[in-house]
């Protein structure tokens, strides 16, 4: 689409990214300013003109009012190489802003979410099949960091299907009440992604051991764990644990029915103390009384 001034100090490089400031991309001091920015606008309406009337809409979807007062970008395709229009020409347009809808799944549920969508794509007549259109979207894929598979697409015509499907693999459209498309994958990673795998049981570490009562830690288990000892319980005993039965001391020699019991033998307590080289005949006697302070 040619015009009749210099497209190069309004769209600047290759690609122009205008938003709702419309501010174009030549900088020629606060004179020009005012031109640059009235051509700007020119060429956003005649080619919200020109898509409207190539998808058969009553009215554009695209025009420099509507930008102002929408948060949306555009992005413009000029054509650097001159071909046949000395003042250059615009090959095409994509428009595309976020907006929160309600959307459906598969299963019919209501999801709430604000994705990006594509609000208007326009290639010119002249200029589609050869691949102008492939490198005007990858383009927007790239500068917005998103997946072709998380956009949402408003009223698409049967040509962006085919373009979506040709490119992009997006073929499992799910349709919207609210005339968006969006495809197979939006509420997953990837289109076709079996769904992750559990979590496997992590396996019972050194922390976790099972250790009888009282026993100590092997040397080098990590020092995670500590080794506790169990609290007696109110006889002696580990609470919960079942007691063995209390058994009468054993008979001696000359013990009768209806005698008392004779007391369990003395436990000597070990000497602290090494054994003289001159004990006596009373041996640990003798080194008790030498800890009793005896001659």
């Amino acid at each position: 689409m040619e015009f009749p001034f210099d497209l190069a100090p309004v769209l600047g490089e290759r690609f122009c990214v205008v938003d709702q400031h419309l501010r174009p991309a030549g900088r020629r001091g606060p004179a020009h300013r005012g031109d640059l920015e009235q051509q700007l606008r020119t060429v956003i309406d005649e080619l919200g003109k020109a898509s409207a009337k190539a998808q058969g809409l009553p009215s554009p979807v695209t025009s420099a009012t509507r930008m102002e007062t929408n948060r949306h970008v555009l992005y413009i395709m000029r054509d650097t190489e001159g071909r046949g229009a000395p003042k250059g020409a615009v090959i095409g347009f994509l428009k595309v802003g976020y907006k929160k809808l309600f959307l459906l799944d598969r299963a019919g549920a209501h999801i709430e979410a604000e994705p990006l969508c594509v609000l208007d794509f326009y290639i010119h007549e002249s200029l589609q099949r050869h691949g102008y259109g492939r490198e005007l979207f990858h383009h927007m894929l790239q500068s917005e960091r998103v997946e072709p598979w998380r956009l949402a697409v408003d009223r698409p015509s049967g040509k962006l299907l085919a373009f979506l499907h040709k490119h992009y693999g997006l073929v499992d459209a799910i349709p919207q009440v609210n005339n968006f498309v969006i495809f197979e994958g939006f509420f997953s990673n990837r289109p076709g992604d079996p769904p992750p795998p559990p979590a496997p049981q992590a396996p019972r570490g050194a922390d976790q051991a099972l250790f009888p009562i009282g026993a100590r830690l092997p040397a080098g288990g990590g020092g995670a764990s500590v080794a506790l000892q169990p609290q007696p319980g109110p006889r002696g005993g580990v609470p919960g644990a079942r007691q063995p039965p209390t058994l009468p001391p054993t008979p001696g020699p000359g013990w009768s029915r209806g005698a008392r019991a004779p007391p369990p033998p003395l436990q000597l307590s070990r000497a602290r103390r090494p054994l003289s080289p001159t004990a006596g005949p009373w041996g640990g006697a003798r080194v008790c009384w030498g800890l009793w302070g005896a001659p």
